[in-house]
């Protein structure tokens, strides 16, 4: 396995976990890639949410991919756009050096929690505006991913978002807050969303991934959403390792990867 520790454009911070490619195992010379958001509530990136998570999708045979993106603990507020143009930035950076990480830059998928799920979501559906394109120098659909997965995700700025979420990335810009507001920027076009959730989930509302879903479905986009009957929020794999013991809802994880193993046609 080979490490990869990048500073991107924008000055984040990409760490990687690269699959070498092997002669005795030549129809895996080039792999999909998963890049991890973390969540924190723009706040931090969670240790929680990162290399744990990071871990099962080495396991199921991706290279995989965290981003250190902008926060607030290291920033003056509100943060903007600079999340955003991380996420791109390090898309655009996996997509244009795909022969060197051994990847498939046709298959590159995001995977986001809390706060890290709004930025994976905006990753996909923001990565046309002005703003990304503008400062990445950049046209059409490069930096949007191939797939969507998303725990527990922040999606709205409305009464049912995450407050301390849309303060560190909007403030009280209201323009910015009704386009950070994913559920009425979803359109036809975009890539397959697979969603989870817990319907007991205390600090983001499950009703943010019913309106995501909702906007989905009238969009036509493909999708999977998985709501859990009981669990706290912040669970991330559901596992001893990051606290949140759950058999149940740990199952995330295998029906994740079975629906990228269709999504992206890769089986080990």
């Amino acid at each position: 396995m080979e490490l990869l520790h990048q500073t991107l454009s924008t000055g984040a911070t990409l760490v990687g976990y690269l699959r070498e490619p092997a002669a005795e195992m030549p129809a895996f010379a080039t792999r999909p890639a998963m890049l991890i958001f973390p969540g924190g509530g723009y706040a931090y990136c969670s240790k929680r949410e990162a290399d744990p998570v990071a871990m099962q999708f080495l396991q199921a045979g991706y290279q995989t991919f965290i981003l250190y993106y902008h926060c607030a603990d290291e920033n003056p507020t509100p943060l903007q756009y600079k999340p955003l143009l991380d996420a791109a930035a390090a898309i655009l950076y996996l997509r244009r050096n795909a022969d060197a990480l051994h990847l498939n830059p046709e298959k590159i998928a995001v995977c986001g929690f809390s706060a890290g799920g709004h930025l994976a979501a905006s990753s996909a559906v923001l990565a046309h505006t002005p703003a990304v394109q503008e400062a990445l120098g950049i046209t059409g659909e490069e930096a949007r991913p191939n797939a969507v997965v998303l725990g527990y995700p922040v999606i709205t700025t409305g009464a049912l978002g995450h407050q301390g979420s849309t303060e560190n990335l909007c403030g009280r810009n209201a323009a910015l807050r009704a386009e950070m507001s994913l559920e009425n920027q979803i359109r036809p076009g975009l890539p397959p969303f697979f969603v989870w959730h817990t319907v007991t989930d205390e600090s983001v509302p499950v009703q943010n991934s019913l309106l995501l879903a909702n906007a989905l479905e009238e969009c036509d986009i493909p999708y999977e959403l998985h709501l859990f009957a009981k669990g706290q929020h912040g669970m991330s794999t559901c596992t001893n390792e990051v606290n949140t013991p759950s058999a149940e809802n740990s199952a995330w994880v295998p029906l994740c990867t079975r629906w990228l193993a269709n999504v992206l046609d890769f089986r080990l």
